[in-house]
């Protein structure tokens, strides 16, 4: 760490820790001196996450996201045709994430897949929520369409230029099933 880095970061927690009370110059001055003259041990910077970890977690997201809207979907849906699609998601992204987290521990080192959803996805499961009738099957459609688009493309990248090699036939593998669900979707109808 620079004495740049250290001079800095002592002077806004100094600037943060002095807000809403009076100026206490000896303490200020005392931090300067203990900044200019060692090092501040500071809490170690999180590891910036690798791109094998960046794939598990937006896959197990998209498998968490439409496990999500397709059970909402089990429960909203008068179709039935939208209610077979929905199971055989169901079923086919649970498979997914028991595959996708043998492939992450096989990975070295080893990756732990985070499933939450993003900001677009929690907002779009969200909005499906408040949804009923051809209103709640067309959102589902639309979902499940660009889910999965969104899904091929992060496949199709990552078995092409994946670095680990797990994950990556783990990707590889995953394409048909994804292109085949992508496909089944765009031909529901409401």
């Amino acid at each position: 760490m620079t004495i740049r880095t250290t001079i800095i970061t002592a002077t806004a927690f100094l600037a943060l820790s002095a807000c809403g009370k009076g100026a206490d110059t000896t303490a200020t001055n005392t931090a300067v001196q203990t900044a200019n003259t060692s090092e501040v041990a500071l809490p170690p910077a999180a590891p910036a996450m690798t791109a094998a970890q960046s794939f598990a977690n937006a896959a197990a997201a998209s498998d968490a996201f439409e496990i999500a809207t397709s059970q909402l979907a089990l429960s909203k849906s008068a179709s039935a045709s939208i209610k077979s699609f929905a199971q055989k998601m169901i079923d086919g992204h649970t498979a997914s994430t028991a595959k996708l987290k043998t492939a992450a521990a096989e990975a070295s080192p080893a990756v732990t897949p985070d499933p939450t959803l993003t900001a677009e996805q929690q907002q779009t499961l969200n909005q499906m929520k408040a949804l009923n009738g051809s209103a709640f099957d067309q959102g589902y459609i639309a979902a499940q369409a660009s889910g999965h688009q969104r899904t091929l493309d992060v496949l199709r990248a990552y078995a092409a230029s994946g670095d680990t090699p797990s994950l990556k036939a783990f990707a590889a593998d995953l394409v048909p099933t994804v292109t085949a669900h992508l496909n089944t979707a765009k031909g529901l109808t409401a």
